[in-house]
C-alpha cells in the first residue's frame, strides 16, 4: 500500500509540470485566435469593476442601480473627453518631439562617451566603450523605429480605436447592470464550497488591485510632473506619465519605467539624469512605504516568486494585458484555494488584507 501510494504521488507530481505547460500553451493559442474579443471583454470587465465603487455610492443615496450606472458612465465619459481635449494633445506633441530629438541625443551621447574614453586613456585606464556605445545606439534606434511605426499604425487605425472605446463602454454598461446575474448563473454551476469563495476572492483582488494601482500611478504622475518641471527636465509631463503607467505592472513596472526615463534623460544630459532618477526613486519609496500598504494591504498569501512567475506567464500568454491581470488572477486562485482548504467562506485568505462586501444586487 505504501509503495502504491508513493508511486501515485510521484505520478501526480511528475505529470503536473507537463499538464501545466500544456495548459499555458493552449491558453496562448486560444488568446492568439481570439485576441481582440478577449481584450475588449477584459478591459470592459476591469472598467466595470472600477466603476462599481461610484455606482454603489449613488445607490446609497437611494438612486436605482440603472440610474446610478448611467450617471457614473456619463461622468466618466465627460472626464475622458476633457482629458482627450486638454492632456492627450500635449502628450502626443511631446512624444513626436521626443522621437525627433532622440537621434540628436544619440549623437551628443556618443561624443560624450568618446570624451570619457579619451580622459580614461590619458589616465592610463584601458577601456573600450566603442562596442558598448554602438550596441546601445543600435538598440535605441531600433526601438525608436518600432515606436514610430507603431504610432503611424495607431494613427491609421484611429477610427477602429474609437469604435473599440465605444464598445468597451457599452459592454461595461451591461456588465454593471446584468453582470451580477450572469456571474451568479455561472457560479451556481459550481459547488457552494467553491463558488462562494471564488466570487469573494475575485471581487476582492480585481477591484482593490486595479483601483489601488491606478491611484498609485496617478500619485506618481501628479508628484513627478512639477518636480521634473522644477529640475528643467525635457518632456516632464510625458516622462511622468510613462513612470505612472508603468506602476500598473506590479513589482517590476516601476523599475522599468524609471530606468527607461533615466536612460532617455541620460542621452540628452548626463547631469540631469542623476537628479531625475533620485527624485523618481524617492517618490517611489514614499509610494511603496506609505501609500501602497494603506491602499493595497500586504501580500500575505502569495510568495513574491510566484508573483514574478505569474507576470512572466501572463506576458507569455497575453502580452501586456496578461501582465496586468496576472497578479489578481493568481491572487484569486490562491485566495479561493485557501478558503476551500480552511472551509471558511466569510473570512478567507487572500492577497489583500482589505475586505470587500458581497456583489451588489442588480435587480433594482
Amino acid at each position: 500500500m505504501r509503495r502504491s501510494a508513493s508511486v501515485q504521488t510521484l505520478l501526480i507530481y511528475g505529470l503536473s509540470g507537463p499538464i501545466i505547460a500544456l495548459n499555458v500553451w493552449l491558453l496562448s493559442v486560444l488568446f492568439s485566435y481570439f485576441q481582440h474579443p478577449i481584450t475588449i471583454l477584459s478591459i470592459a470587465a476591469i472598467l466595470a469593476f472600477l466603476l462599481n465603487y461610484p455606482v454603489k455610492l449613488f445607490e446609497r443615496v437611494r438612486i436605482t442601480r440603472s440610474q446610478s450606472v448611467i450617471i457614473v458612465l456619463i461622468i466618466t465619459l465627460t472626464l475622458l473627453i476633457i482629458l482627450g481635449v486638454t492632456l492627450v494633445p500635449i502628450v502626443i506633441e511631446q512624444t513626436i518631439q521626443l522621437l525627433n530629438k532622440i537621434p540628436d541625443w544619440l549623437a551628443s551621447s556618443q561624443a560624450n562617451l568618446e570624451k570619457l574614453q579619451i580622459i580614461a586613456r590619458q589616465r592610463r585606464i584601458n577601456i573600450d566603450l566603442s562596442l558598448v556605445t554602438n550596441q546601445v545606439n543600435a538598440n535605441i534606434q531600433n526601438l525608436v523605429q518600432q515606436i514610430a511605426s507603431g504610432a503611424v499604425g495607431f494613427a491609421g487605425t484611429l477610427l477602429s480605436g474609437l469604435f473599440n472605446v465605444v464598445l468597451v463602454f457599452v459592454l461595461a454598461f451591461y456588465m454593471l447592470l446584468y453582470g451580477g446575474r450572469v456571474w451568479s448563473g455561472l457560479v451556481n454551476l459550481l459547488p457552494s464550497s467553491i463558488g462562494i469563495p471564488l466570487t469573494k476572492s475575485l471581487q476582492l483582488n480585481f477591484q482593490n488591485f486595479f483601483l489601488s494601482q491606478l491611484l498609485l500611478g496617478l500619485f506618481m504622475v501628479i508628484t513627478l510632473t512639477p518636480i521634473f518641471l522644477f529640475l528643467r527636465i525635457p518632456f516632464a509631463l510625458l516622462f511622468a506619465i510613462v513612470i505612472g503607467i508603468s506602476q500598473l505592472i506590479p513589482f517590476i513596472g516601476a523599475s522599468l519605467g524609471i530606468g527607461l526615463v533615466t536612460l532617455l534623460v541620460l542621452l540628452q544630459n548626463w547631469w540631469l539624469a542623476f537628479p531625475a532618477a533620485v527624485a523618481a526613486m524617492i517618490m517611489q519609496q514614499i509610494k511603496d512605504n506609505l501609500l501602497a500598504p494603506k491602499l493595497m494591504g500586504d501580500f500575505i498569501g502569495l510568495n513574491p516568486i510566484w508573483i514574478f512567475v505569474a507576470i512572466l506567464m501572463g506576458f507569455e500568454i497575453a502580452g501586456l494585458l496578461g501582465t496586468l491581470v496576472a497578479v489578481p488572477i493568481a491572487g484569486t486562485i490562491k485566495g479561493t484555494f485557501d478558503a476551500i482548504k480552511n472551509s471558511k467562506h466569510n473570512n478567507f485568505v487572500s492577497n489583500f488584507t482589505v475586505e470587500y462586501d458581497s456583489p451588489p444586487d442588480t435587480d433594482h
